[in-house]
């Protein structure tokens, strides 16, 4: 089994995340945490974790680590700190791991973060981190859903490089295809959209 750090771990999308990965036969979660506090919740399930803050030295939370989900967010409080520096050092540390796979959660809309109102300031951070793990070393597959929302997964997905217009996606929908990015090397370096969709996901993801 390959040993898969879920940054963002302790988010809603990231909790959906690694309890997907600890039902997989492929992969075991490490799940990232920043405190003791946030440790119990996972060792309560036998979730392995290791700890560590994306404001400060990540280095040491990609020993022993094969593959690399990033799905931290900053909830629009520290931006430019978490979803563009945080980034960008966990993808500096995995470069120096020579991590397998690198799959970025990002957002529809960080391709042209300049047409946006009111989230120009996010987008923008998502962007730089995206456009630095494409110029990395690293093998990586870069998400973009549109809108989350807490509805039942269907497992099925619209899938593309560009969407004209934007849409939602259940929150469990995501964290599967995420999954699937890990096991694909259909999406190795490359970068699509997703929005809630008739296509199974594993379908959608093979055929991209």
């Amino acid at each position: 089994m390959e040993n898969v750090l879920v940054v963002g771990a302790t988010g809603t999308t990231g909790h959906i995340i690694v309890n997907y990965l600890k039902g997989s036969q492929d992969f075991e979660p490490i799940a990232m945490v920043r405190n003791a506090e946030q440790d119990k919740d996972f060792s309560a399930h036998n979730i392995r974790t290791v700890h560590g803050d994306l404001e400060e030295d990540v280095s040491k939370t990609v020993e022993g680590i094969d593959k690399v989900i990033f799905a931290a967010g900053s909830g629009g409080n520290k931006v430019k700190e978490v979803d563009q520096d945080g980034a960008i050092k966990m993808i500096k540390a995995s470069e120096n791991a020579n991590i397998k796979k690198f799959v970025m959660l990002s957002s529809m809309g960080a391709d042209q973060p300049e047409l946006s109102d009111q989230l120009q300031e996010y987008l923008k951070a998502k962007h730089n981190a995206d456009e630095f793990l494409k110029q990395s070393s690293l093998n990586y597959t870069i998400v973009r859903p549109g809108t989350l929302n807490n509805n039942e997964g269907q497992g099925t997905i619209d899938l593309a490089k560009n969407f004209d217009e934007h849409g939602e996606i259940t929150r469990d929908d995501v964290a599967q295809t995420l999954i699937q990015a890990l096991r694909d090397d259909a999406t190795n370096t490359s970068t699509f959209g997703i929005l809630q969709g008739n296509t199974p996901i594993e379908e959608a993801i093979h055929d991209f």
